[in-house]
């Protein structure tokens, strides 16, 4: 059964699973889904061809699922997934995808999403990440599991994130944080690994250690980006957790800041 307010306004092709809640004035889409046990509050647009999954939570005055802010958008069918167990909080907006990119602006699981985050268009975001209030994404950002971004984080366009990366309050990222970096400042600067982090999702001593080592080989060692990367895939050989610091490197676009 789907509990709706009377003063929602639900389009009749809309798709709502069972156990559906949606609050008082809150606006539903022609081409929106939402899966079994999601409670929508008031005053909550939800446009556009959104799919959203099980179990979240989304918050008053959200925006999910408008147009990109992007002028070269010219009313293509792009998409925004969001999963299941996620939390939303108030005055978030998250944006379609374009045609320039994959088309689909991604959220994970398990998110816990603060109050006014932006997700610009095509942005991916992964699963179990934290995002703290006013943290703003540009377009094409990746984001990856376990991520932690503080309060007023500024993320340029086509930058990453890595797996258990954290930054500080007010950070402004230019270019990527590998895994496991602790970054703050404006531009970002690294300032070691988020190794309570690592413990409490179930790293080993050993493994911590190993990420502290290759972390000094990136950025103490006086080793170009591509020697160090280099060096780290050694270490890999016996620590593969160190494998996803490897493919970063590898794989960044904007480079890795430093």
């Amino acid at each position: 059964m789907i509990v709706r307010h009377p003063t929602a306004i639900i389009h009749p092709n809309a798709k709502l699973a069972a156990n559906v809640e949606v609050g008082a004035y809150s606006i539903i889409g022609e081409h929106v889904e939402i899966g079994e046990n999601t409670h929508i509050g008031p005053h909550v647009v939800i446009s556009g061809h959104t799919s959203i999954g099980q179990h979240n939570r989304i918050f008053q005055f959200c925006s999910l699922g408008e147009i990109p802010q992007d002028k070269k958008y010219a009313g293509e069918p792009t998409r925004l997934e969001i999963g299941d167990n996620n939390t939303i909080r108030e005055f978030c907006t998250f944006n379609l995808g374009t045609s320039q990119d994959t088309g689909v602006t991604r959220v994970g699981n398990h998110n816990w999403i603060m109050a006014y985050v932006h997700l610009a268009h095509d942005c991916q975001v992964g699963s179990h990440t934290v995002f703290a209030n006013n943290a703003q994404l540009a377009g094409h950002v990746k984001v990856a599991d376990y991520a932690i971004l503080g309060g007023f984080t500024v993320v340029h366009q086509f930058c990453q994130i890595g797996t258990h990366a954290i930054t500080g309050m007010g950070t402004i990222l230019l270019q990527d944080i590998p895994p496991y970096v602790t970054a703050a400042g404006n531009p970002a600067a690294p300032y070691g690994i988020n190794s309570e982090g690592l413990r409490r999702h179930g790293f080993s001593n050993n493994a911590v250690l190993a990420i502290k080592r290759a972390y000094k080989t990136l950025y103490k060692a006086g080793l170009t980006l591509e020697q160090a990367k280099f060096a780290i895939d050694e270490q890999a050989v016996t620590y593969p957790e160190l494998n996803a610091l490897v493919d970063f490197i590898g794989g960044s676009q904007r480079g890795v800041i430093r």
